[in-house]
C-alpha cells in the first residue's frame, strides 16, 4: 500500500456507540483477509484521534476504511481480529461501548453494561499503511452511472485466480462517459454510460471484487469521489473509502473479440425468454447445455441431464431461414445476459452454432457476447 500515515503508539480510550460500532466494523470488515498465515490482514485496526474513531481492514488487494464520531479521551491505534471485534460489538448489552488498549499490555478491553472483554491484540506497526486520502486529488464521480455500469458487466469477470487479468473489469473514463468491460472468456460484458464528469482519459483494470464492494458503499450517497496514486485507486462514498491494487498486465481486445457479421437477427421479448431460460435451466445440470432451436417462426428450448430428467418449452420466434439452427449455451451465463439488459426487447444476433452470439437491448450502449457450447449429434 502507500506509505502515508503516521502511526500512532498512545495508549487509546474511547467511548462509542454500541450500534455505530457494529455497524462499522461490519463494513469494515468486508475487507479482511482470509489468509491465515498472515494474522495482521485479519485485523481491524481502530485509530483514535480529534472526535473520530477510524475501523480500517486491508487483504493488501482492497483496504475499507470509515470514521464515526467518538469521546476520545485518549488516541492511539491497535489492530484487534476482525471477525472476533465484529461479534462482541453486535453481542454487548449497553448502548454505548468503552475501549480502553494500552501498549505494554497488548490487550484491548471493551465494557459494555457488565460486559467485560479482553482481547489480544496485533502490533499495529505490522498493519499496512494506507494512503491518505489528504493528499490526494479526489474529483466528483456521477454515482448513477458508474453503479449501474459495474452492475452491468460485473458478473462476467472471471473468478480463476489463475489468470487475474479477468478478474477485473477495465474502466475508462472518458470526457462524456464511462466504459467497462469485463470477459472470463466464455462471455464478454460491455457497457458504455453516458455521464459528464472531470475525469477523462483514465483507464485502469480494478478487480471486480472492489468495485462491486463499490456499489454496496454507494448506495444511498449523492456523490462517489475518486483518486488516483501510483498502482492504486481510492473510491470515497459516504465517509467511507475503498482502496484498491490496479491489476497489470493487458486487458483482452474486446472489440476484436466482437463480430462485425451476422447471419440472424431476431428481436424477441425479454422478460418472456428470461423466464424460460430460468424454467427450462432447472434440467441445465452437470454442465449439460442449454439448446435453442431456432425454426419457422419458433424457438424451442430444452434442457436435459442424464438420470436427472428433461424439460423443453417454446415460444414465438421470428425466424425464417430455410435451414433450422440448434444452438447451445451455458444456463446460467445466458441468463446473466438476459438479465443485465434493461429493455423490454432483446436483439439476439447469430453466426453458426459454433461461433459466439451476442445480445443487445433496443440501444446500443450494451452488448454480452456469448460463446456456444458444442453440442452432441
Amino acid at each position: 500500500m502507500i506509505d502515508s500515515e503516521t502511526v500512532l503508539l498512545d495508549a487509546l480510550q474511547v467511548s462509542v456507540g454500541r450500534e455505530l460500532l457494529a455497524e462499522t466494523a461490519s463494513l469494515a470488515a468486508r475487507g479482511l483477509s482470509t489468509r491465515a498465515s498472515v494474522l495482521v490482514l485479519g485485523g481491524i485496526r481502530l485509530s483514535a484521534e480529534g472526535d473520530q474513531l477510524t475501523l480500517s481492514a486491508t487483504d493488501m488487494e482492497i483496504s475499507l476504511r470509515s470514521s464515526i464520531t467518538a469521546e476520545v479521551a485518549a488516541g492511539g491505534e491497535v489492530v484487534v481480529q476482525g471477525r472476533l471485534l465484529l461479534d462482541i460489538a453486535r453481542a454487548l448489552p449497553g448502548e454505548t461501548a468503552l475501549l480502553e488498549y494500552v501498549p505494554d499490555e497488548s490487550v484491548l478491553t471493551i465494557a459494555s453494561g457488565g460486559a467485560r472483554y479482553r482481547i489480544n491484540t496485533y502490533p499495529a506497526e505490522d498493519f499496512p499503511t494506507l494512503p491518505d486520502v489528504e493528499l490526494l486529488t479526489l474529483r466528483p464521480v456521477d454515482r448513477a452511472a458508474l453503479v449501474e455500469t459495474i452492475a452491468r458487466v460485473s458478473k462476467s469477470a472471471s473468478r480463476d485466480e489463475s489468470r487475474p487479468v479477468l478478474t477485473g473489469i477495465l474502466v475508462r473514463f472518458e470526457p462524456d462517459k464511462i466504459v467497462m468491460a469485463a470477459t472470463d472468456s466464455y462471455r464478454l460484458a460491455v457497457k458504455e454510460t453516458p455521464c459528464t464528469s472531470p475525469i477523462a482519459d483514465v483507464e485502469a483494470i480494478i478487480p471486480a471484487r472492489a468495485l462491486q464492494e463499490l456499489t454496496r458503499i454507494a448506495a444511498g450517497v449523492e456523490e462517489v469521489q475518486l483518486g488516483l496514486h501510483e498502482n492504486h485507486v481510492v473510491f470515497g462514498a459516504g465517509g467511507v473509502w475503498l482502496t484498491s491494487r490496479r491489476i497489470d498486465g493487458q486487458f483482452p481486445n474486446y472489440r476484436q473479440l466482437l463480430p462485425d457479421r451476422f447471419e440472424h437477427e431476431l428481436v424477441l421479448p425479454r422478460e418472456e425468454l428470461v423466464e424460460v431460460v430460468r424454467r427450462i435451466g432447472l434440467l441445465a445440470q452437470r454442465n449439460s447445455p442449454l439448446r435453442l432451436r431456432f425454426s419457422e417462426g419458433e424457438l424451442l428450448v430444452s434442457a436435459q441431464t442424464q438420470d436427472v430428467g428433461e424439460a423443453r418449452e417454446s415460444l414465438p420466434a421470428p425466424y425464417h431461414a430455410a435451414e433450422p439452427m440448434e444452438i447451445g449455451f451455458n444456463a446460467d451465463f445466458l441468463r446473466d445476459g438476459l438479465d443485465s439488459i434493461d429493455s423490454p426487447s432483446v436483439r439476439f444476433k447469430l453466426i453458426s452454432p459454433l461461433r459466439p452470439a451476442v445480445l443487445e437491448g433496443e440501444s446500443t450502449d450494451y452488448t454480452y457476447l456469448i460463446m456456444p457450447i458444442r453440442l452432441a449429434g
